[in-house]
């Protein structure tokens, strides 16, 4: 069978989906599969096994006629995996017509799963517009879970979320790994890093929006007082910005805290191997889906993280992160200082993170679990 994966942004566009949708594609083509992606953008030079097809554009109806033409022309039987994120799609995120595309592929006989980073806009307070959405989102949500054959979600939150609008079909739901951004390299760089930043170091990986920001400013007062007096490493696109923030309040800081923005995989690897814990709040609790936790997991670094509604059983069950309920500021700092001095405890602490990657995150176990169903 041949798999055509349909998604709203692939390399060298930047994000979550784009990283997840390459992870699939190279590690289904490595496995001896044919792949194709479909996706917006310009031509991307030939990449091995994977082809693909940059022809979604806007995902207006004359770009899904396109993608038709190049579907049609692989033989079947077809596999079609969507890469759902409601906003992702085009047309202010209220493009029904796309989700009906779907519907149409899967009654002509290809077979239609689709993978939920997010289900939809929640209802709440604010303009006409934000219900308007909220309402297509459930809308659109019904017609792809109408012509999935199976529904994988990126957290087991989702499907409690889902299900009403299956409207009684009893249709599969099963979490799919969204593995991190996996080590590329050995992380030689980090006694480098380590030497010219400061030792003992904590860092942060992110995107830094202003939720998660704001947890992560309130617990450095603590961890950057404490015994250990770290240096502090800010990772990711919007961490400059961040660091000017904390800066300007804490001016005692400077020579401390350093910011790298976007990093390359290569780079990554460098800078994560070389902090010895990573703080990762999070305002609804560490979850399978957050791949910035992921990417220190992959790597066997110690992370300190928050407990909130969303968080799955599986993080107390595995002992693979130190966490702390996301109300408990005070309790955060003190267990970022006891690993930072503790350094057993630390290590301890690395060598399970590592394991559970292995055995539940990464990209080997994501390409089983597609393949195995």
């Amino acid at each position: 069978m041949s798999w055509h994966l349909i998604t709203c942004e692939y390399p060298p566009d930047i994000g979550g989906i784009s990283d997840h949708t390459a992870q699939l594609a190279t590690g289904l083509a490595a496995a001896g599969d044919e792949v194709h992606v479909y996706c917006p953008g310009q031509e991307r030079p030939a990449s091995g096994a994977v082809h693909v097809h940059p022809v979604l554009g806007a995902f207006s109806s004359a770009d899904l006629r396109r993608a038709d033409r190049q579907i049609d022309a692989s033989p079947r039987p077809r596999r079609l995996v969507v890469q759902w994120v409601p906003h992702g799609f085009g047309q202010r995120s209220l493009n029904l017509g796309f989700c009906l595309w779907v519907a149409r592929r899967a009654r002509a006989g290809d077979r239609v799963e689709v993978v939920v980073h997010e289900p939809y806009l929640e209802f709440g307070w604010g303009p006409l517009r934000h219900l308007t959405m909220a309402l297509v989102h459930r809308l659109m949500t019904a017609v792809l879970l109408r012509a999935a054959d199976r529904v994988w979600i990126s957290t087991p939150a989702w499907e409690s979320r889902l299900r009403p609008y299956a409207l009684g079909r009893a249709i599969e739901m099963r979490w799919l790994p969204v593995p991190g951004c996996e080590a590329t390299a050995s992380g030689d760089g980090a006694k480098p890093l380590v030497a010219t930043l400061g030792w003992p170091l904590v860092g942060h990986f992110g995107t830094y929006g202003e939720a998660v920001a704001g947890l992560l400013e309130e617990r450095l007062t603590g961890v950057m007082a404490g015994t250990s007096r770290p240096a502090l490493l800010l990772m990711g696109a919007g961490g400059e910005a961040f660091a000017a923030r904390v800066l300007a309040r804490h001016p005692q800081w400077v020579g401390r805290v350093h910011a790298t923005g976007y990093l390359p995989p290569d780079l990554l690897d460098a800078h994560l191997t070389a902090c010895d814990v990573l703080m990762q709040p999070y305002p609804d609790g560490i979850t399978v889906r957050r791949t910035s936790a992921m990417a220190a997991l992959a790597r066997g670094r110690a992370v300190v993280t928050t407990t909130g509604h969303l968080t799955e059983p599986l993080w107390a069950d595995q002992d693979a992160v130190a966490l702390v309920d996301v109300a408990d500021p005070a309790r955060f700092t003190g267990e970022v200082d006891r690993l930072l001095r503790d350094v057993p405890a630390r290590r301890s602490l690395e060598a399970r993170a590592r394991a559970a990657y292995d055995a539940h995150f990464s990209v080997d176990r994501l390409i089983h679990t597609l393949r195995a169903a």
